[in-house]
């Protein structure tokens, strides 16, 4: 049934460039994962555990945007604070892998990190607690997003505040969170924040095979996502949103909650950053305020804009794509990045306002218009020919009116 609802919905739009990037991901997923474990380090075709890690990111880059993507293209909430939500379900996970440490630190306390031991902290805070079992962490990934997107959301949606006030707000906040999380009296590491996790689930963090074990979380996790978000705007909650997005007056007179739709939708956005967040840490190995700064989330809406909003798989194109950039630019000359993304940013809107998923639509729309037609059918004994058809226009049909005077 799920299938059934999803399988059309490309194909409703021209193209199937949805499911293509669906299957990419997870030829890439199984490429990958078999190159970097079954292959030797010296083989060509071995693929590096920087390279699964850097992939492994890029990934949870484009869970974020699709959950930007989901509010953004389809609901028309621009949300320029979605850093937040992905940096909460960071630090939700950056909290269980430090207490995964216990004697190991530095200091060898088996109940505080080494932040805590060294700021003279005498107990553990209360939310530090149940942090050691990974099926609470679990839930505080998807709780913590959820109900901080579900109190600002209830209070900005029922005062109708939209457009680029949202978008104010929404900054904001994530830039309030980070001089928050800065300050060590909050106790999550202050400017350092998170770092030197050990293991996770038991396993060594180090390890390439938790390496490519965590890659393909991200690329399963990414894939789940795309499909849930499918499933939304391909449903009649999806139709209600489109129709917010273009008439919200009109829809709301139509006797629709706008509220109560925007609410539920950006919640569930929220929920999807945080999981991206959260597969995000234990790759990169560190989580701190940085990821709060307004700058993240101000890139993130970038790359929805830059791959296709209002698509889903554009958002993908657009992380993917964008991130690859930066890290091979970055290498070389990276003072030029921020030019080159603000100037990428301004040629697509300009040239290409529905970003590369619109080229790709586009061209492959025209390939298939340039198919030639299939030749007509030959007759056959059950479609009886009509000969009179070929017959002059002054001929008669009926050789018996001939004979008439």
């Amino acid at each position: 049934m799920l299938l059934r609802s999803l399988l059309p919905s490309d194909a409703r739009n021209g193209s199937a460039m949805g499911l293509m990037v669906m299957g990419a991901i997870l030829l890439m997923l199984i490429v990958v994962a078999a190159s970097n474990l079954l292959t030797p380090p010296d083989s060509v075709w071995h693929v590096s555990t920087y390279t699964v890690t850097l992939l492994g990111k890029f990934l949870c880059y484009a869970l974020l945007a699709v959950s930007i993507d989901l509010i953004w293209g389809f609901a028309g909430i621009l949300s320029l604070g979605h850093g937040a939500f992905f940096a909460l379900g960071g630090y939700a996970m950056g909290m269980y892998l430090m207490r995964q440490i216990g004697t190991r630190g530095q200091y060898g306390n088996p109940d505080l990190p080494d932040f805590m031991v060294f700021l003279n902290w005498h107990e553990l805070p209360w939310y530090w607690h149940g942090f050691d079992h990974f099926w609470f962490t679990l839930i505080m990934i998807l709780l913590v997003p959820g109900l901080l997107a579900g109190l600002f959301g209830w209070l900005a949606f029922r005062s109708r505040v939209s457009g680029v006030y949202f978008a104010i707000i929404t900054q904001a906040l994530t830039y309030a969170l980070m001089l928050a999380f800065f300050r060590n009296e909050m106790g999550f590491g202050g400017n350092n924040g998170l770092t030197d996790f050990k293991d996770i689930l038991g396993l060594p963090i180090a390890e390439h095979s938790t390496r490519v074990g965590l890659f393909v979380a991200a690329g399963v996790a990414l894939i789940l996502g795309y499909l849930l978000a499918r499933w939304i705007v391909n449903s009649r909650l999806g139709r209600v949103l489109v129709a917010i997005r273009d008439a919200e007056p009109r829809t709301r007179s139509c006797g629709y909650q706008v509220a109560q739709y925007k609410l539920f939708v950006f919640v569930i956005s929220a929920m999807l950053a945080g999981v991206a967040g959260a597969l995000y840490v234990p790759q990169v190995g560190i989580i701190n305020p940085g990821e709060f700064s307004p700058l993240s989330s101000i890139e993130a809406v970038a790359w929805v804009a830059i791959g296709g909003r209002g698509s889903l798989f554009g958002a993908i194109i657009g992380a993917f794509a964008v991130n690859w950039s930066k890290t091979e630019l970055t290498t070389i000359a990276p003072d030029l990045w921020p030019f080159v993304l603000g100037g990428l940013f301004i040629l697509v809107t300009v040239f290409l306002p529905k970003g590369l998923a619109g080229l790709l639509q586009r061209r492959s729309k025209q390939s298939s218009d340039e198919q030639p037609e299939p030749p007509p059918a030959a007759p056959t004994e059950s479609t009886p020919v009509d000969f009179r058809a070929d017959q002059h226009p002054d001929t008669p049909s009926n050789p018996v009116q001939e004979a008439k005077p």
